[in-house]
């Protein structure tokens, strides 16, 4: 499941360098997730890193992008073979 960041957000920018996969980015408000880069950090760390350091707690799963830890891995895999790594 890719995470999602709520309207509580208060733009502390403190999420955006933390995610491995550069799926956070500045919206026209508050700061959002790309779901197609979004893999809780699976490949990278244990848990989400942006959920470690946000501050109000405004990044919750996103119901809408369901996803197994496997589907999860299969994301990383390609975003890594995208890269180049």
């Amino acid at each position: 499941m890719a995470l999602i960041i709520t309207d509580e957000c208060i733009n502390c920018d403190v999420c955006e360098p933390e995610c491995p996969n550069d799926a956070i980015s500045m919206g026209p408000d508050i700061y959002v997730i790309d779901p197609n880069k979004c893999t809780e950090c699976v490949g990278h760390f244990d848990e989400p890193q942006c959920q470690q350091v946000c501050p109000v707690e405004c990044i919750p799963r996103d119901p809408q992008h369901a996803e197994s830890p496997e589907q999860l891995m299969v994301k990383y895999r390609a975003l890594q073979a995208a890269k180049g790594a």
